[in-house]
């Protein structure tokens, strides 16, 4: 409706579906490469017409946006509850054994001054002296192995930084037995061999810990563990993989054709930081006809990757996962989505991964691993009272509650493993002195590394200790209590002392309040006495022997208030006395300050 012309611009939102990641991890066949991270984007014309030359941003973020109908009516609805169905026994595969035998071998590391040795690692060899187990000891200097072959004879290493290595030889029988290492200080190139066998003790144990030198080999195929639909990936090379193993060489394919392939591949698009967000700007202007999608790759980059195996309790299986530990050494924001992983230029396996940040390190499992097999056991120790102090009136007994939890791992392979154990972290409790650090901690967990030697078994104990706090007021206590608490030696005799000079005060102001409740009582006699010389006088009354007998009943009645008096005069000595010894009592408790160590 105005004069003249004008400049109009006009833009528009166009509702169009998510776009989504997928990526490839190559890993290097030579020890000197480093693992190759290619990313692609998948991208979708719905629009209703063709895309001709246009510029084209991924940003990559979390966002929160929904719909809400707030036009409808809104209405509850009932739960649909289907009719019950019965149930049909499906068959079943049962788990390889963890033990070999009914040997347990155990004992405890020390060094010279018979201190107890923690974290020293303990190696069980065979009669070849070749690895069966291996494990470390616990904040007291304890080790285990069990499962054992028995008859066998076996050599244990003793190691530990600042000490000689100490071999010594071990018979193994049925039932459990001891054998205890002294370690001398000197350097760990230095090996003491000690003669000695072991002693069997007449007990059972229950703790399973490692495998029996008699354990059958196994060869197990590769199996990877597919997490969406399609047998595999392989987008953006020209050359795609299926599950399973699949034999390359056959179709044609040379040793190093895909990886030199891959690695002629470059990234269509540039990265850059958008606020919280990141943004993929393809270099190229996108030509797509509507109703089509494109497979556009976004990341060509080198990472640091490890090989890992993952294994967590809450998996509710014995068998970890294969995965990769992997740093972001790039500079792009890597998008969560699928993931392929090929290895030796076969299809190893996928899986999925949450967004990872630029020099971020983040674990990734992509299939099971059927070579490694894991168990955990846990136990808990009695709670024992470690310190006590008494303040304000009040005793507090400080307590710690401990629990251990042995995890024991057989390598079936051929081939070591490294092993990444997730234990959960729970609050208020914490690792004890002497048990292996974690390699990193997540929320809820803490991430253990072992190595598991082929052909052998190894654990890894942790223990944690929980801080517990009980109150008692020292004005409640008594003579029994006291007594308890030293039996269970929950105090120490100071502070059994102090208390028992408490309950003895207490005794004396009892006594003082007893004396009172007797006087009480002997005039509540009394008056009940009166009650019925007043009750016989009325009834006198007309009679002929009234006049004597009034005069008799009137001077018991004088008798017994004068006794009346006296009595109430004794109550008030009395009460003052109990309330000078209870003043003596709450200073006794308000001044006593005491803390021990037990």
């Amino acid at each position: 409706a105005g004069a003249g012309e004008r400049n109009l611009y006009v833009s528009y939102i166009s509702e169009v579906p998510i776009w989504k990641t997928t990526y490839r991890i190559v890993l290097p066949s030579k020890p000197d490469k480093r693992p190759l991270l290619q990313g692609w984007a998948i991208i979708d014309n719905t629009v209703g017409e063709d895309w001709n030359g246009v510029d084209l941003s991924l940003v990559a973020g979390a966002p929160h946006s929904f719909i809400q109908q707030l036009s409808e009516p809104y209405y509850g609805r009932r739960p649909v509850v289907p009719l019950p169905e019965s149930v049909a026994l499906s068959p079943q595969t049962h788990g390889a054994a963890m033990t070999g035998g009914n040997g347990n071998l155990v004992g405890t590391v020390n060094d010279a001054s018979g201190a107890a040795v923690a974290g020293a690692t303990v190696r069980l060899l065979d009669q070849n002296q070749a690895p069966i187990a291996l494990t470390v000891s616990d904040s007291q200097g304890r080790y285990s192995f069990s499962g054992l072959a028995t008859q066998e004879q076996y050599h244990v290493e003793f190691s530990s930084t600042g000490f000689s290595k100490t071999l010594m030889a071990a018979d193994v029988g049925p039932g459990e037995n001891s054998l205890n290492a002294t370690l001398n200080v000197g350097s760990v190139a230095e090996t003491v061999e000690v003669r000695a066998g072991t002693n069997t003790l007449e007990t059972d144990s229950a703790e399973v810990s490692a495998l029996g030198s008699n354990a059958g080999k196994m060869r197990v195929a590769r199996q990877p563990h597919v997490y969406g639909a399609g047998g595999g990936t392989g987008v953006g090379g020209g050359v795609s993989v299926g599950g399973g193993n699949l034999d390359m060489y056959a179709s044609g394919f040379r040793p190093g054709m895909i990886n030199n392939s891959i690695s002629a591949m470059t990234a269509a698009a540039n990265g850059q930081d958008l606020g919280d967000l990141f943004e993929y700007k393809l270099k190229d202007k996108v030509t797509l006809k509507k109703n089509q999608s494109a497979l556009v790759p976004i990341a060509q980059t080198e990472i640091e990757a490890e090989k890992i195996s993952l294994w967590s309790g809450m998996r509710g299986s014995g068998r970890p996962l294969r995965g990769l530990w992997l740093k972001n050494t790039s500079s792009l924001t890597l998008d969560g989505g699928s993931f392929s992983v090929l290895e030796s230029e076969v299809f190893a396996g996928e899986g999925l991964t949450d967004p990872i940040k630029p020099g971020e390190r983040r674990i990734v499992s992509y299939a099971t691993d059927l070579g490694l097999l894991v168990e955990a056991a846990g136990a808990s120790e009695p709670q024992h009272v470690q310190r006590v102090k008494i303040s304000k009136g009040v005793m507090t007994q400080t307590s710690e509650l401990r629990e251990r939890t042995v995890y024991t791992v057989k390598n079936q392979d051929d081939t070591a493993r490294t092993l990444v154990i997730e234990h959960p972290a729970r609050p208020d409790w914490k690792l004890i002195a002497g048990t292996r650090e974690p390699e990193e901690r997540a929320p809820g967990t803490y991430r253990f590394r072992i190595d598991a030697p082929a052909k052998a078994a190894s654990s890894l104990p942790v223990e944690e200790s929980r801080t517990l706090d009980m109150v008692y007021q020292l004005s409640s206590l008594n003579d029994a209590q006291v007594e308890i608490f030293l039996r269970q030696r929950t105090i120490t005799p100071d502070v059994a002392q102090a208390l028992q000079k408490i309950t003895a005060q207490k005794a004396v102001v009892a006594k003082f309040e007893e004396q009172m409740q007797n006087q009480q009582d002997d005039i509540d006699k009394i008056v009940d006495d009166q009650g019925r010389l007043r009750e016989n006088m009325k009834a006198l009354r007309g009679s002929s022997e009234e006049k004597s007998l009034l005069q008799r009943y009137t001077k018991q009645l004088d008798d017994q208030e004068t006794q009346i008096e006296g009595l109430r005069k004794k109550i008030q000595d009395t009460e003052a006395r109990r309330d000078k010894a209870n003043e003596e009592l709450q200073q006794m408790i308000d001044s006593l300050q005491l803390e021990a160590a037990l």
